[in-house]
């Protein structure tokens, strides 16, 4: 939080405090846009869940608890994710571990055993593979025409850009 302070007078001082991010429909967005803020906020509140759900594990079963942490953690990492395509991986990682702490906790596994094959059994994407998925679903919905019309007016095809008008696959039509 940056703190100005504004002299007035020389007996008065006035304070001013700006935050450094603010929330627009649960996403925080800082003044850099480097999205270190929404990224651990999302982590945090994952991780409270998880711990949560974790005193329940004992007394609920693989897909109950399955689908807990689908209801509780993965739809938290899902939500606008699309926002984060491009980050670097130093910033998603925190992101990353949450999935990996949730299949651990599904599959019962320990801190030392291997995640990746947790991963491959629960069908379930690495972080970067799953904001890909999302924004690849919300380009073809667009295209598709089930997106919203102020999505598809964002949607122009390749050999109209000026730039790529002379890829091959503008010249032949192909999709």
């Amino acid at each position: 939080m940056y703190v100005v302070s504004v002299e007035i007078s020389l007996l008065t001082t006035l304070s001013l405090s700006h935050p450094t991010s603010s929330a627009i429909i649960g996403v925080w967005i800082d003044a850099n846009l480097s999205m270190h803020d929404h990224v651990s906020r999302v982590a945090r509140t994952c991780f409270f869940h998880l711990r949560r759900l974790c005193s329940l594990r004992r007394q609920l079963g693989r897909d109950v608890t399955a689908r807990l942490v689908s209801a509780l953690v993965l739809s938290r990492l899902d939500y606008c994710n699309a926002i984060l395509v491009g980050l670097p991986q130093t910033t998603l990682s925190s992101l990353q571990r949450v999935l990996h702490a949730a299949a651990r906790m599904v599959l019962n596994l320990r801190p030392c055993d291997h995640v990746t094959p947790a991963l491959l059994e629960l069908h379930r994407l690495l972080i970067t593979e799953r904001i890909d998925f999302k924004l690849c679903l919300l380009v073809h919905e667009a295209l598709v025409v089930h997106a919203p019309q102020y999505i598809a007016d964002l949607m122009r095809p390749v050999a109209d850009l000026p730039s790529q008008a002379s890829l091959r696959t503008s010249l032949t039509g192909d999709q």
